[in-house]
């Protein structure tokens, strides 16, 4: 079967490897597998992995063989890609995203972007048909963001704001908007501000107008909360900075690095809270299945490329570009 491999930091390769046969995984035919900026990091080599290393971790497909009765040959699966011990605190705690000894498809072991993958059966979901190809697409990063908004309290009628209008912050918009809140949308990018308004953002500015158009929104109060969706520390600052009295902060995006601080007295002197979600949880993914299935939150129009398995260094390229979105692998 064939599955893209990274050889060496910054090479990709697409490899004829022998089919999974632990007979205790479930085998999935992959359909839908997304790229995101976990695998880009991988690809560069800053995140360190064995080599070669089958990349990916998003991933929906097939049923090939399950001894999982719930699971027939032909049945549609989303696969949790974290991997988890059991039985160290966090995981006996029912927090395995936090497991001392995890790991991620794609990164500690093989990953997704292959012909057939073999995964534990108690890590897949059930994906109905129903769902489109781009919006399953969607679904593991949907989940993650799920599990980011599952720390503050949501309140219908509070302002938010989302900073940075990625594929992430594109979701947080339209979680947000879906829970009730008025939403206020910021990013450099015109074509991200125009999506984020049609899809549930009551405003949307440029960073440089966003504390003008905050004021307006909330009579001066500032957000309640604030979801930083860029991973950049100045941005994070910024975050908290535009922040209103008592707000909360999700530092959503995965920051890797400092050196300049954040602004610490505002997140005094605002009794700010700070939550900083990792991963997901399996009922994180459940729900982003619920959301998208029920027609809750619309997620297909953040696709912008998708590419065959053969066409992965091309994919890659795309998902590298500032003007794209979601990028997909389908097969």
């Amino acid at each position: 079967m064939r599955a893209v491999q990274l050889t060496a930091p910054g090479q990709v390769a697409i490899r004829e490897v022998p089919e999974p046969h632990d007979s205790g995984l479930a085998v999935v035919r992959s359909e839908t597998m997304g790229i995101c900026g976990t695998d880009l990091k991988v690809l560069h080599g800053d995140i360190p992995v064995d080599l070669p290393r089958t990349l990916g971790h998003e991933l929906v497909g097939r049923i090939v063989h399950s001894s999982d009765p719930r699971l027939s040959p032909g049945t549609r699966v989303l696969a949790d890609p974290a991997l988890a011990c059991g039985t160290c605190g966090p995981c006996l705690r029912g927090r395995p995203n936090l497991c001392r000894k995890g790991g991620l498809m794609g990164r500690e072991v093989e990953g997704v972007f292959a012909d057939l993958v073999a995964v534990d059966p108690r890590r897949l979901l059930v994906v109905p048909d129903e769902v489109s190809a781009e919006s399953a697409g969607l679904l593991q990063v949907l989940g993650t963001c799920v599990h980011g908004l599952s720390g503050p309290d949501l309140f219908g009628g509070d302002v938010a704001l989302v900073l940075g209008l990625g594929v992430t912050g594109q979701l947080m918009v339209r979680l947000l908007a879906a829970a009730g809140l008025a939403v206020v949308g910021v990013t450099r990018s015109e074509n991200k501000r125009q999506l984020a308004a049609a899809n549930g953002a009551i405003a949307v500015a440029g960073l440089d107008e966003a504390a003008g158009v905050l004021a307006e929104v909330s009579g001066g109060e500032g957000p309640a909360l604030v979801v930083e969706a860029v991973g950049l520390e100045r941005t994070l600052a910024r975050a908290i900075e535009l922040a209103g009295v008592g707000a909360g902060v999700v530092a959503f995006g995965t920051l890797t690095g400092g050196g300049e601080g954040l602004p610490y007295y505002d997140l005094y002197y605002k009794e700010l809270t700070l939550w900083n979600p990792r991963a997901a949880l399996l009922g994180d993914y459940a729900r982003a299945i619920e959301l998208v299935s029920s027609g809750t939150i619309r997620v297909d129009d953040i696709v912008t490329h998708s590419f065959s398995l053969d066409e992965a260094h091309r994919a890659f390229e795309l998902a590298e570009d500032p003007a794209s979105l979601k990028v997909l692998i389908a097969n």
